[in-house]
């Protein structure tokens, strides 16, 4: 077995499915479930359960999960233990990533990484901007992206990327609101946002709300600090009719025939994201992971 195989069987079965693993792990679809099925035939057991709905471990797969864990976590141990000795990093470099970042922006970043440390390995991990910062203080992560700016002199920062924010709305509400141009953010005044726990980015949370105040909007109760804004949740609340999500025009996720993009007049939303790091760090790896990044003009 190679580390490889083990943390690609381990995505899958703690995502529940091929898709959501390869968005997990920056892989496409085929490769990962060729290096799942040829784990299976090199150990001579099935280790998923496979259905319409997804996957899930086998009394085996469950067995394994239990040993891959502890063996990644040993090999990462090991990893970063020896990068105390060497600025060079230890060959393993653990990256925040936001939801809905842009599956682009980390595949163009981790090939121009790659080709320079093919030695290193990339750990993506999706966690809000706080829960982020707080990992990064805590050691538990060495890059995050986040989609506020952090104050204070703890972090160094570079803006990545800037996104036009769009709507989400049922697709008979759109045809009726949508001109020309767009919806205009006042159009939205009779609807409710279906928004993220403040908890998650605060700045961000507070800057979002302040212009949709200034618009009339409805911001409704607060949704639960533990809820988690995933698509699904998005896309169910918009296609009831009374309610509308803020979305990318390219937002990774299919859209049902019920919804409908629509891009903002004026573009008067506009999401950023930063990569942040340590100030006091001077491993090479980390400031070679934040240079693959390209800068938006």
């Amino acid at each position: 077995m190679e580390l490889r195989e083990l943390v690609a069987f381990v995505a899958v079965a703690e995502e529940g499915g091929m898709s959501a693993a390869s968005r997990r792990l920056h892989i496409s679809q085929p490769a990962l479930s060729q290096t799942v099925s040829s784990l299976e035939r090199q150990l001579g057991v099935t280790l998923l359960e496979r259905s319409s709905t997804g996957v899930r471990p086998t009394e085996a797969g469950t067995a394994l999960l239990s040993e891959a864990r502890a063996i990644l976590a040993r090999h990462d141990q090991a990893l970063r233990r020896m990068a105390e000795f060497t600025a060079e990093g230890g060959g393993v470099l653990r990256l925040g990533v936001p939801m809905e970042l842009p599956p682009e922006v980390l595949e163009h970043t981790l090939a121009k990484f790659t080709a320079d440390r093919p030695d290193t390995r990339v750990m993506p991990r999706h966690l809000s901007t706080a829960a982020q910062l707080s990992a990064l203080r805590e050691g538990e992560l060495d890059v995050g992206l986040v989609r506020e700016r952090p104050g204070g002199d703890a972090f160094d920062a570079m803006l990545v990327l800037r996104e036009n924010l769009g709507v989400l709305l049922a697709s008979g509400l759109a045809a009726e609101l949508a001109g020309a141009d767009g919806v205009a953010l006042d159009a939205l005044s009779g609807l409710q946002w279906v928004s993220f726990p403040r908890s998650n980015s605060p700045a961000w949370h507070d800057e979002l709300t302040a212009i949709l105040r200034n618009h009339g909007i409805d911001l409704g109760p607060p949704p639960p600090e533990d809820q988690l804004l995933i698509a699904a949740v998005k896309l169910a609340a918009v296609a009831a009719g009374r309610s509308f999500a803020l979305a990318p025009q390219h937002w990774p996720h299919p859209l049902p025939e019920s919804v409908t993009w629509c891009p903002l007049v004026g573009h008067p939303l506009v999401r950023r994201t930063w990569v942040v790091w340590p100030a006091s760090s001077r491993r090479r790896d980390i400031s070679q992971l934040v240079a693959a990044f390209e800068v938006p003009s």
